[in-house]
């Protein structure tokens, strides 16, 4: 055995003993976390293991809302693939089984798809939960490397992989330091389907054998043109009492010191252009206070997102502060512009490709580390214009308001940019059919 893979597990081993017993005795009586707590030990009931029928059986995990999303586009390509197959979806939080049983019943793998608790990364939970699920493939998503699960799945001869697989500039620094560890796990993986050929260059460098390693794009874009619908848009227009035309500058997804700058970009627009209203979207809603002080500081007229939802209220100011969770993407299609924060700010960037799917000219700054992909695909068609300050971003802000017509352009490359990258769910999928054969 590697001594780091033995040092993982030694001290593992130590964690569980210490964290478990109090976990359960504090399951026992409060009553909760008891669905979940044998389920993370990889017990599973009959009664769950009874649904799991079909052949082949692939087993998918998934943590963030986003990876499920993800991993449902997949899934709902291997089920188009091999329509008999059994498919488990894996889940790490009560948030997240919640919100994947809820998409999984809204979606066409329903019969498919059974939603169960991802053991927790215990040799023997790791045992446990392989031996009754009894997976014909284990696929993990993006950067969920789990050394237990994929060495302990292909000993016991289940075909291993990574899809939609993703390493990024910052995450590979810590990936390095463990690179023993690392490349004990990666050996024992028998497909990487990553998102891009930098992806594929860091998980090799991590110890990946290079003759496993393919590029398929991103699956989570797939669903963007699902998402389009274009009653959202007329009722966000009703919402804001938009006339037809109206200018709007959105910024989506704010974070840190953006807000000041944000603020400072609207008040050189609205020297030329007085009637663009600004909707302004913090990445964490609790910032929406100190917006509004920002924004009182400047004078400027001002509304809260969930003012409107109260009797008697419109829309009557020139900004409005989203304070609300869950609209962003539905609030892009009324703009005219598009800034995507946590990019004027080194904090990686965000989904630019959310605005630009309703073709919208998308506006970005230098940091972008963590959404690389969605920027050269942006890059590609023009859809996207990089900027490196604030004021740059205000100067080609106003160009875009005196020449709308070149807004409605590059809105038009952005939405091609979605357009372009159909079908990466269905490449990963066909991965894992391979492994099949």
């Amino acid at each position: 055995m590697n001594l780091f893979y033995f040092a993982y597990n030694f001290l593992g081993t130590g964690l569980f003993l210490t964290l478990f017993p109090p976990f359960w005795f504090y399951s026992r009586v409060t009553g909760r976390y008891r669905e979940s707590i044998h389920q993370r030990i990889g017990i599973y009931p009959d009664s769950l293991i009874s649904k799991i029928s079909g052949t082949p059986r692939i087993w998918i995990q998934a943590v963030s809302v986003g990876e499920i999303n993800v991993a449902l586009a997949i899934m709902e390509s291997l089920a188009a693939l091999m329509p008999d197959c059994a498919l488990i979806l894996s889940t790490t939080t009560e948030h997240g089984h919640a919100f994947a049983q809820r998409k999984i019943r809204q979606s066409r793998v329903r019969k498919n798809t059974t939603c169960v608790f991802a053991p927790v990364d215990f040799i023997a939970s790791a045992r446990k939960a392989l031996s009754t699920l009894k997976p014909d493939i284990l696929a993990c998503l993006e950067t969920e490397i789990w050394p237990n699960w994929l060495i302990e799945a292909h000993r016991m001869g289940i075909k291993t992989a990574l899809i939609n697989g993703r390493i990024s500039v910052r995450s590979i620094k810590g990936y390095i330091k463990i690179l023993p560890l690392m490349k004990e796990t990666l050996k024992s993986v028998d497909a990487f389907s990553m998102i891009r050929a930098s992806d594929a260059e860091r998980i090799k460098r991590m110890g990946a054998p290079g003759n496993r390693i393919e590029v398929n794009g991103n699956a989570k874009y797939d669903l963007l043109l699902n998402q389009v619908d274009g009653t959202d848009r007329e009722k966000m227009k009703r919402l804001y009492k938009l006339i037809d035309n109206q200018p709007v500058f959105m910024a989506g997804s704010i974070r840190g010191a953006e807000e000041k700058i944000i603020i400072d970009v609207y008040e050189k627009i609205v020297q030329s252009h007085p009637e663009v209203i600004l909707m302004i979207a913090p990445r964490h809603v609790e910032r929406s206070r100190r917006i509004e002080e920002l924004v009182r500081e400047r004078g400027f007229s001002y509304q809260f997102r969930t003012d409107l939802d109260k009797e008697n209220h419109s829309r009557t100011a020139s900004v409005i502060i989203i304070d609300t969770i869950g609209e962003l993407q539905s609030t892009y299609s009324i703009a005219s512009i598009v800034f995507c924060g946590g990019s004027l700010v080194p904090l990686g960037g965000q989904n630019i490709l959310e605005a630009a799917v309703w073709g919208k000219p998308v506006f970005f700054g230098p940091s972008m580390e963590d959404f690389l992909d969605a920027k050269d695909l942006l890059d590609k068609t023009g859809g996207g214009i990089q900027v490196r300050d604030g004021r740059e971003l205000a100067e080609k802000a106003v160009y875009f308001f005196d020449h709308p017509e070149e807004a409605e352009m590059i809105g038009r490359l952005a939405k091609k940019a979605v357009v372009l990258n159909q079908g990466s769910a269905r490449k990963h999928a066909m991965v894992l059919q391979r492994l099949l054969t």
